[in-house]
């Protein structure tokens, strides 16, 4: 049996039928500094709760799967240093040796499924580097997408990446793409971009009536939501392009890669936005909780035949 804890909330939800939404832990080790991140990360759960449903902040801790953390478990979270970040590939490794891990959209997908939740709220996806053709560096969160039966809500896939390669990659895996009530894919911190939607559903009730479908038709895999930022929230991407290349050039100058790209590309892209960015990254994950909270429940409503 995989080594689940419930928090005594997600637990009771559990036991009630209530709908419960998975949320990542590495946006909080590796996203904000402290104590904004446990801000953030209160904010998120308590958009959850406003919208009926329970949050469920998944981390690994002292050899097990935390699936929802007390108040003390995340405070303490947020303020861990050198916390392991989690993928598919060594997320046994950390629980084996009892290292404490925030878990990435991959490792997250995988603990939801675990412990039968299905619906998980993230900022963005990870996917296809720039440059991958020559680098090879491609998200494990794609593959993700296509074994794990989660529905994963998110504002598309990180604006610092190839996003015509990450969503080609996600059609060969057979995964639905989905814009939520527009047919443009949105890029994160810009509501639209020019990809054309593969889909597009306008209700959480359709979303969650796909999901269901996939799981009778025996189908793999989950499903990505791609839900644009707030209009008033949003940073144009003409604004952002040069700004990402120029975190780009800067990251290659210094040898940065693997997964120390992300996270070196986002810092910097807060100085160059003068914190732009970071505001945008928060409205973005409290919209994506609010719309999971929604399919969640729509979700509980309609129960697998």
């Amino acid at each position: 049996m995989p080594p689940l804890i419930y928090a005594p909330e997600v637990l009771a939800a559990r036991a009630a039928g209530r709908p419960i939404v998975a949320l990542e832990s590495t946006i909080i080790t590796h996203g904000m500094p402290w104590p904004q991140n446990l801000d953030m990360a209160q904010t998120v759960e308590n958009d959850i709760r406003a919208g009926g449903a329970v949050p469920a902040t998944i981390a690994i801790m002292a050899g097990h799967i935390h699936i929802g953390l007390t108040e003390d478990q995340l405070r303490s979270l947020a303020q861990t240093e050198n916390a392991m970040k989690l993928s598919r590939a060594d997320l046994a490794v950390a629980l084996a040796s009892g290292r404490t891990g925030a878990t990435t959209v991959a490792a997250t997908m995988i603990c939801a499924a675990l412990a039968g939740i299905e619906v998980f709220a993230t900022g963005g996806i990870g996917g296809v580097h720039r440059g991958a053709e020559t680098s090879f560096d491609i998200s494990a969160d794609l593959q993700e997408l296509a074994a794990t039966r989660v529905s994963v809500v998110a504002a598309g896939a990180k604006a610092i990446l190839d996003l015509p390669k990450t969503f080609e990659v996600l059609e060969t895996l057979g995964v639905p793409v989905i814009a939520y009530g527009q047919d443009s894919l949105p890029a994160f911190w810009s509501r639209t971009s020019d990809l054309r939607a593969p889909l597009r559903l306008d209700t959480p009730e359709e979303i969650a009536a796909s999901h269901r479908m996939r799981a009778r038709l025996g189908l793999p895999g989950g499903q990505l939501i791609a839900n644009p930022i707030p209009a008033s929230d949003e940073i144009p991407a003409a604004t952002l392009a040069p700004l990402i290349a120029q975190a780009i050039t800067e990251a290659e100058a210094q040898n940065i890669a693997a997964k120390d790209v992300t996270p070196f590309l986002l810092a910097r892209l807060f100085t160059l936005t003068q914190g732009a960015s970071l505001k945008a990254n928060l409205a973005l994950v409290r919209n994506n909780a609010r719309l999971a909270a929604r399919i969640a429940t729509a979700l509980a409503e309609t129960p697998l035949a």
